[in-house]
């Protein structure tokens, strides 16, 4: 009687949970095979500058990282009716900005992307936020405002995308997983030694390129430098010719080199 059937439901739900994940793989699959959506890539071309710069071979390569790390996402609505193809394009797009020149990285431990219309007030930490990294949650979180606000001004030096990618990036080098340690292990020696020197420079209120906040700790000092790397690379690179140069080495790319610089 009721033995039996609770061991056939428990069957059933064995095999049912092993069909729906071999459906979700499959469908992955087929997705990041398949050629990037017309409508995605010229969201691309309309707002993504760093894509429009990259030569014709490079974007297909960029196209077919994005198409893997958007699929291998769950983006998460909070506040607002859905999410729009531009999000879901955009978001993915900042994220491979900072990995394209990386082995196959895709941060696996962050498979949640949330995101909300304005600011947000977060529960872990009792305030509002643009934005945060919840490793332990695998979460990425972001005002989508404020991350719009980032892609508009291609020289201001704020990137709310490149900005929380650098903090899942840091996050994803240090979590015992496939990309484990992916991350120059000289270069970020070299990093933390420059870091350290220049934490105490913003904090006793010297003259600095970098905006205040990158003095609060050692990783937003790394996520407010990509920022500036990748938005005033010139800039940076005269004011902190070794950060630079040692950004350069993390990342494996050359933003002054990539622009050209003509081009902002």
């Amino acid at each position: 009687g009721a033995p039996i059937l609770v061991l056939i439901y428990g069957v059933w739900s064995v095999f049912n949970d092993f069909y729906i994940f071999i459906y979700d793989e499959v469908r992955y699959h087929v997705k990041v095979r398949q050629p990037l959506y017309p409508k995605y890539r010229n969201i691309l071309n309309q707002y993504c500058a760093y894509y429009k710069v990259l030569s014709a071979s490079d974007k297909i390569e960029f196209e077919r990282k994005l198409r893997r790390f958007m699929y291998s996402k769950k983006f998460i609505p909070r506040g607002i009716p859905m999410v729009t193809p531009e999000m879901r394009v955009l978001i993915s797009a900042s994220a491979i900005q900072l990995t394209f020149r990386l082995p196959e990285i895709y941060l696996s431990n962050f498979d949640k992307i949330l995101i909300y219309p304005n600011e947000y007030y977060s529960h872990i930490n009792k305030r509002y936020h643009l934005g945060e990294v919840n490793p332990r949650a695998g979460i990425i979180v972001l005002s989508w405002k404020a991350f719009v606000q980032g892609y508009g001004d291609l020289r201001d030096s704020y990137n709310l995308g490149i900005h929380e990618m650098a903090h899942a990036i840091h996050f994803e080098n240090r979590i015992k997983n496939e990309e484990f340690e992916f991350l120059n292990r000289e270069a970020l020696f070299a990093l933390d030694k420059i870091t350290m020197r220049e934490l105490e420079h913003i904090r006793a209120g010297k003259d600095h390129l970098l905006r205040a906040y990158a003095g609060t700790n050692e990783y937003e000092f790394f996520a407010v430098s990509l920022e500036y790397f990748f938005e005033q690379p010139q800039e940076l690179k005269q004011a902190h010719p070794d950060l630079y140069e040692t950004l350069k080495t993390l990342l494996n790319q050359d933003p002054l080199k990539l622009y050209k610089f003509d081009l902002l």
